[in-house]
């Protein structure tokens, strides 16, 4: 059966300026987008087309409105047209034009899906809160990017059968395939200061209370050698808390804030560190619905150390790309890290089987073509 395909998002960076709006659900969205025109007609698809905004995070919340009001009416003109089958929204925010537009799909037989990533439906504004059930009827399916996101719309009203986890995937070629495996890489050029005896260990991501940031580098970092040093990709509104924290511990020599990184900077840190921290702390209302950030790390070639908490359980297998530590605990978190980085074979052979594991279980183009599949059968 083929079908016909809008997907509309509000989270797609500038072509000229890509590091200026790149966090994990714009990332989805891009990199969907490039996946489905690859894989699309094999899966079904007769046409594809796209409404995106394509604005800086510092634009994003100023020109949606406009957006949405101009996507409405294109949807609304399509929708009578017939010229579309399926509408498929990155994120609830856009979805949130399938109510005023619910009429018109009944109508005209036109069905509506969503991807959910976590924050967008767990948000603690009542306001909110009390739209997001109108939202999950309106639709005619939703697609949370993992298993306790799922559960969270279940919460929130979405029955069972309107519910598919389709978790994340990751771009296998945004990388190159890195030479050197972790626990091997002490003279990597990218952390020629550290010296050989070193452990670098390092994180990605926005920086906001959730990541554990913070909390990392304030309980563990001082209970680690004096050789470990961390080292923090991205920016957000604890960055300055997060300063306080380093400052507090002395630890301006080991913890070093790199800010917003590119593809080739990225590549370095992944390619040069030895552990990859995913040190999240539960926030109400604000949970980590998935975890790419593990991902591109492993397809560097960086196993995880991860909390056990919400989406990144569903991210982690223990043993092949990383390991887990329950949330909260300090000792668990040293006695892991120790324990990888003072056996260099062991934390070699993790390396190699997280590349592995990860690029047979998480490419983007299989994860494609799950979300087509589920438009197909599904609401198709």
């Amino acid at each position: 059966m083929s079908f016909r395909l809008v997907f509309v998002s509000h989270s797609f960076s500038p072509p000229d300026k890509p590091l200026t709006n790149v966090g994990g659900m714009q990332r989805v969205a891009m990199e969907l987008d490039a996946a489905v025109r690859r894989v699309g007609t094999k899966e079904g698809l007769s046409d594809y087309d796209t409404l995106f905004l394509e604005a800086s995070w510092k634009w994003v919340h100023i020109l949606a409105v406009p957006f949405l009001i101009k996507t409405w009416i294109t949807l609304r003109r399509r929708i009578r047209r017939r010229d579309v089958d399926v509408i498929l929204f990155s994120s609830m925010v856009t979805a949130a034009l399938a109510v005023p537009l619910k009429k018109h799909l009944r109508k005209h037989g036109v069905k509506a899906a969503a991807i959910v990533h976590g924050q967008d439906v767990t948000k603690p504004v009542k306001v909110y809160q009390n739209f997001v059930p109108r939202v999950f009827d309106a639709l005619d399916l939703v697609m949370p990017v993992s298993g306790p996101t799922g559960e969270a719309c279940q919460e929130r009203g979405l029955p069972p059968s309107k519910c598919a986890v389709v978790h994340n995937g990751v771009q296998l070629d945004r990388f190159p395939v890195p030479t050197v495996p972790a626990g091997a890489r002490a003279n990597q050029p990218f952390r020629a200061e550290l010296g050989e005896d070193a452990v670098l260990l390092c994180s990605v991501g926005r920086q906001v209370k959730r990541k554990g940031f913070a909390w990392f580098i304030e309980h563990v970092m001082p209970r680690l050698p004096e050789n470990v040093h961390y080292w923090l990709g991205g920016d957000g509104p604890e960055g300055e808390a997060i300063q306080t924290a380093i400052d507090h511990a002395q630890l301006g020599d080991r913890v070093r804030l790199l800010g917003r990184l590119g593809d080739e900077q990225l590549k370095d840190l992944y390619q040069g560190a030895d552990l990859f921290i995913m040190p999240n702390i539960p926030v109400p209302g604000d949970m980590e619905g998935f975890g790419i950030v593990m991902l591109e790390a492993a397809i560097n070639g960086l196993p995880t150390v991860a909390a056990r908490l919400e989406g990144i359980k569903e991210v982690i297998t223990d043993g092949q790309n990383g390991w887990f530590v329950e949330s909260g605990d300090v000792d668990g978190y040293v006695d892991r890290i120790l324990s990888l980085t003072n056996d260099r074979t062991s934390l070699a052979n993790l390396s190699l089987s997280a590349r592995e594991h990860v690029a047979s279980t998480f490419g983007w183009d299989a994860v494609a073509g799950q979300y087509l599949d589920n438009l197909k059968t599904r609401v198709g």
